[in-house]
């Protein structure tokens, strides 16, 4: 069972044991164990990449909503923080009514998280100008999970300043007075994980589009049956930019020039770690705005729409274009928005050397060099990788396919090498390409018969017929008298290979044995005749010569009467 405290875990029913989360996932946090995929919670950064990629939808981001049902039920004010990206999850009309339908779920505060986003956005470009080294903009969770967990040397680089859900939370905290509770929404499954590290926190839940999504749904709250409202508070000018790649420049009003080389937007998983990478390399002066989701925040794993990343993006640009872009009152910084990050390496408990590695590798019929194919199928960069995973308990050795199919064939090979069947493989002119030792020790044959015609051994007519079209035959009782051989046979073809499989079966010793079992009962059965007559010629004498005894007895007793009554 995955803890309270995580944020995306494994539903173990739908996982099929694809290994397409693993590949998938930019850190590796994927356990894989007795063919099943399971989240490493200290490991995990909470992207929701796996979430997004796994096509059984076995991967899930926890559900927070009883939770915020349970604030709203104890009263007093909660305030709905919602992320600009809500522009690229609901339609135009939708848009317009979602305020309406979080009041009639029971925030008592409705507000654009973009508000929050505008101060952090001056605040970084701020601390950017006054330092030589890179700064790396904080507003992604998932980017700074990636520092402070995988690259700790880069946490002094991370803009100690709040990200725009923590600024507006803070904010509207002060706001609304002591006891009330803010509530985030928005497309991302890492501010869950964000809303539980930071101290003393601001953001009491975080729901993500698809969760209020759902609530609405249940609670039978139809958005375009609602009337239009406004939200309670207007962000500053270009703030609602932030879901885009470059958005923190825009808003910042500094350079979005894509040549510019001060300031580098970038988005995926792939693109920031490299940048990351670079600056880890050297370290110029640099500000570098990254954004872990493809195209940014309207690719969240939770942005709970179907439209391509292209019309999201084109949904948010209209909305800025609507709401009156740069003439909005910019509001006033109400609380303080700074933060410090701390690294928090993952520590291993396995010591790795070069010798655990060539042992699973040896294990794994990868010794040599040319036997690492480095394919990726197990979900890792390389076989080295994957040995190194091995030893931490995070993959199975079964993993890698090329090494589970060359084991599969040597089993195949032994179990036809060791067949009590004669088994023979001929290509398509009817030449031997392969004869285990049984066919060989039945035939008389040796290899030297390789790429010779099977006419030199037998008659090739029943592989002509597969040739002809026959798939299957099955042959009872066959004799081949010039070897004392009779077989049982099956002829196949294989479709794939254009290639002719012969199965014999000896069946000789059997045939032999019914033979004198038949010639005995036969010689049994002449005896036992023979016997019978003897008894009944036996009887027969036996009972004539009883009659003429009797009769005899009978005169003589007769006499010795006559004698008896003459005296």
């Amino acid at each position: 069972m995955p803890s309270q405290s995580a944020v995306v875990f494994t539903n173990k029913a739908r996982c099929r044991d694809c290994y397409r989360c693993l590949r998938a996932c930019p850190v590796k946090a994927i356990r894989m164990k007795d063919g099943q995929a399971y989240v490493v919670e200290d490991r995990c950064i909470a992207c929701g990449t796996c979430v997004r990629e796994c096509p059984q939808g076995a991967k899930t981001i926890r559900v927070d909503v009883e939770k915020v049902r349970d604030l709203l039920a104890a009263g007093g004010a909660v305030a709905a923080s919602v992320a600009p990206s809500f522009a690229a999850s609901f339609t135009s009309a939708q848009r317009k009514r979602l305020p309406s339908a979080l009041r009639k779920l029971g925030f008592t505060f409705i507000a654009e998280t973009a508000v929050g986003a505008f101060h952090v956005a001056r605040k970084t470009a701020q601390l950017a100008g006054e330092t030589s080294e890179p700064t790396i903009c904080t507003a992604c969770p998932a980017v700074v999970n990636l520092v402070q967990r995988y690259m700790p040397q880069l946490t002094d680089s991370l803009a100690r300043v709040a990200s725009p859900m923590v600024a507006h939370a803070r904010s509207l905290k002060k706001r609304l007075g002591a006891g009330s509770r803010v509530v985030f929404i928005g497309p991302c499954a890492a501010k869950k994980l964000e809303a539980q590290q930071v101290a003393n926190p601001a953001v009491d839940c975080v729901l993500t589009f698809e969760e209020l999504k759902d609530w609405l749904q249940k609670e039978h709250i139809d958005l375009l049956e609602l009337e239009e409202s406004s939200f309670d508070e207007t962000p500053g000018p270009d703030s609602r930019y932030f879901p885009l790649s470059g958005g923190l420049a825009k808003t910042a009003q500094l350079a979005t020039d894509l040549l510019d080389d001060q300031t580098m937007s970038v988005h995926g998983a792939h693109d920031v770690m490299q940048a990351l990478e670079t600056i880890a390399i050297d370290p110029k002066r640099m500000l570098i705005d990254p954004l872990f989701c493809p195209q940014g925040c309207i690719n969240g794993p939770a942005i709970a729409c179907e439209t391509t990343t292209f019309q999201r993006r084109s949904a948010l640009l209209e909305y800025v274009r609507t709401r009156n872009l740069g003439k909005g009152e910019v509001p006033a910084q109400e609380c303080d928005i700074s933060m410090r990050y701390k690294p928090m390496p993952i520590a291993e408990n396995i010591e790795i050397t070069e010798e655990k590695i060539r042992e699973v590798l040896v294990r794994t019929g990868k010794s040599a060099p040319q036997d690492q194919l480095n394919c990726g199928v197990c979900g890792y960069d390389n076989c080295r990788q994957k040995a190194i995973a091995v030893i931490l308990g995070m993959a199975e050795e079964e993993m890698c396919m090329p090494t589970m199919r060359r084991l599969a064939e040597q089993r195949g090979d032994r179990i036809i090498e060791s067949s009590p069947n004669g088994i023979v493989i001929l290509n398509e002119k009817l030449e031997i390409l392969s004869m285990n030792p049984t066919f060989r020790r039945m035939f008389l044959c040796t290899d030297a018969l390789f790429g010779k015609s099977i006419h030199h051994l037998m008659d090739p007519e029943p592989f002509e017929q597969l040739v002809a079209g026959n798939s299957r035959l099955l042959r009872e009782t066959v004799s081949h008298e010039s070897y004392g051989l009779i077989c049982r046979e099956i002829y196949y073809r294989l479709e794939h290979d254009n290639q002719y499989v012969g199965l014999f079966t000896d069946i000789t010793d059997s045939q032999t044995s019914q033979k004198k079992f038949d010639d005995l009962r036969a010689g049994a059965m002449n005896q036992a005749r023979q016997l019978l007559d003897h008894q009944m010629n036996l009887a027969q004498s036996l009972t004539l010569q009883l009659g003429e005894s009797t009769a005899q007895c009978e005169a003589l007793a007769r006499r010795l009467m006559e004698l008896a009554q003459e005296k």
